[in-house]
């Protein structure tokens, strides 16, 4: 049993949690053998056979909290004041397409690109679970308590699954790698969400760690009068040249740069299994072991992590931000090997941070979040098309929901969780290049045209990985369920 600590949390759907959550120690379920082929069927059926396997690997750039649908990917220029808000928007590589004034990189770039403007869903809740998985239905419940066991895996824990059913030999890259650090844990306890699922915590990712604090001080205010502002030293604003990443052995206990790259100290896990050899978990922790070992033994992730090494121009292009350099630390876990790599803007230092815009998302999308993302995401872009890698790389940038279409009368503007329309952008291997799918209304508050469920783009991301999404996947009760849900892939993501 694996104790997960923390304080009382508030979060901003005004739900309290308990101090401590206690996580399951799995043994591995899910495919047999037979689901298993099936889903890895090279010849899905013909209809949705568009972009099927064209992605070897996948970087995923998850903003949590979730952006503003109008100041970021779909604008209302002609909208009221009070709809639109107090930032532009600006032309774009597409004609008759506008995106946000905050990110004119992106509008240079978004004829390789597809927006999709029509997500749409019922649950206007922080529901990582939801956005990240095939779980078909959620709720406050499911995406704050890691024991519910109805969680499904992350997308990257079934990617990482079947690879190795494919390839046992656990790799020197984790084939599910997440950045910068483990999620939720710089604001309070973890959340629940991209885990394993009822795969079982041996496909949980393997986190990357960041301790190095911000360039700069900002005074960061909740919204919550419950919660007293405070002064944080954000890295998502700012970091030094010298800030490194750690690479942390996927025991979640060892970090490799304390060990020292010191191999033998895994065997002192030797008297553990002896213990835990009677018990239902030692498959999670064999895997894990042997997952310590492999990248204790190899350079390859640490110098994956190893962002020094490349040259100040590029690190400059993608932004001295964590954010910025969490990306171009996924393009080099990519180049060595990784699968499935997430980067994630998450909370740091205060509840309703990262993307949750409840209050001042005026100054925050002008002088954080939108310059952070320009820069990151169009040199991720074209680092990776330089580089050759493009071509096979699928490139996705997601959130769990919308904003309200109206500005909240609060300090610096804001705008308030909304899951009836918001975006996505998608890029590389198995997307279209250049297309705008779906319409929302004239207030960006509901879909008019091509509705899209998370549930579709889980599927279709499947689909572009080459693996289907109506192979058996199974419980821990052996009841058999869709890899991708109730998703279907939709064809107007794929090129």
């Amino acid at each position: 049993m694996l104790r997960v600590l923390g304080s009382n949390k508030v979060f901003c759907d005004g739900l309290s949690r308990r101090d401590l959550l206690h996580v399951g120690a799995l043994a591995p379920l899910g495919l047999t053998l037979a689901g298993w082929s099936r889903a890895a069927d090279p010849n899905p059926p013909a209809t949705i056979a568009g972009g099927f396997g064209s992605a070897k690997r996948c970087v995923l750039l998850y903003l949590w909290g979730s952006p503003s649908q109008l100041d970021t990917f779909d604008p209302k220029p002609d909208a009221p004041a009070e709809i639109r808000g107090g930032l532009g928007s600006i032309p774009t590589a597409l004609p008759g397409v506008r995106v946000g004034e905050v990110m004119p990189r992106i509008a240079g770039v978004l004829d390789r690109v597809t927006v999709l403007r029509s997500l749409t869903h019922r649950d206007p809740i922080h529901g990582t679970a939801y956005a990240l998985s095939g779980v078909p239905t959620t709720d406050l419940p499911l995406e704050t308590t890691f024991r519910d066991t109805r969680h499904w895996p992350f997308v990257g824990s079934v990617v990482d699954y079947l690879a190795g059913r494919t390839d046992p030999t656990p790799p020197a890259v984790p084939r599910n790698y997440w950045l910068p650090f483990p999620f939720g844990s710089k604001r309070g306890p973890s959340r629940p969400g991209p885990y394993g699922g009822f795969l079982g915590p041996a496909y949980n990712p393997v986190w990357a760690e960041f301790r190095a604090k911000g360039t700069r001080d900002i005074l960061r205010d909740s919204g919550d009068p419950k919660t007293p502002r405070r002064v944080v030293p954000d890295p998502y604003a700012g970091v030094r040249p010298g800030d490194r990443f750690e690479a942390v052995a996927p025991d979640d206990t060892l970090t490799l740069d304390r060990l020292g790259g010191r191999a033998s100290l895994l065997d002192q896990l030797d008297a553990a299994r002896r213990r835990l050899d009677a018990e239902p978990a030692v498959g999670a922790f064999d895997r894990h072991r042997a997952l310590a070992r492999a990248v204790l033994t190899s350079g390859k992730l640490r110098d994956a992590l190893d962002v020094q090494r490349e040259p100040p121009k590029v690190r400059d292009r993608y932004g001295m931000t964590l954010f910025g350099q969490s990306c171009l630390a996924a393009r080099r876990l990519l180049e060595a090997g990784g699968r499935f790599v997430t980067v994630c803007w998450d909370e740091y230092g205060l509840v309703n941070t990262g993307w949750d815009t409840h209050v001042y998302q005026e100054p925050r999308l002008k002088d954080e979040l939108g310059p952070g993302l320009d820069a990151a995401f169009t040199a991720l872009l074209d680092d990776l098309d330089q580089r050759g890698l493009l071509a096979d790389t699928a490139v996705v940038v997601l959130s769990e929901h919308g904003r309200t279409p109206r500005v909240q009368n609060v300090p610096g503007g804001g705008r308030d969780h909304w899951a009836r329309a918001y975006s996505a952008l998608f890029a590389g291997a198995g997307f279209a290049k250049g297309r705008v799918v779906g319409r929302t209304d004239r207030i960006g508050g509901d879909v008019t045209e091509v509705p899209i469920s998370p549930k579709d783009v889980v599927a279709t991301l499947y689909h572009v990985l080459g693996i289907d999404p109506a192979g058996e996947i199974h419980d821990r009760l052996g009841r058999p369920y869709p890899v991708g849900g109730p998703g279907r892939v939709r064809a107007e993501l794929l090129g």
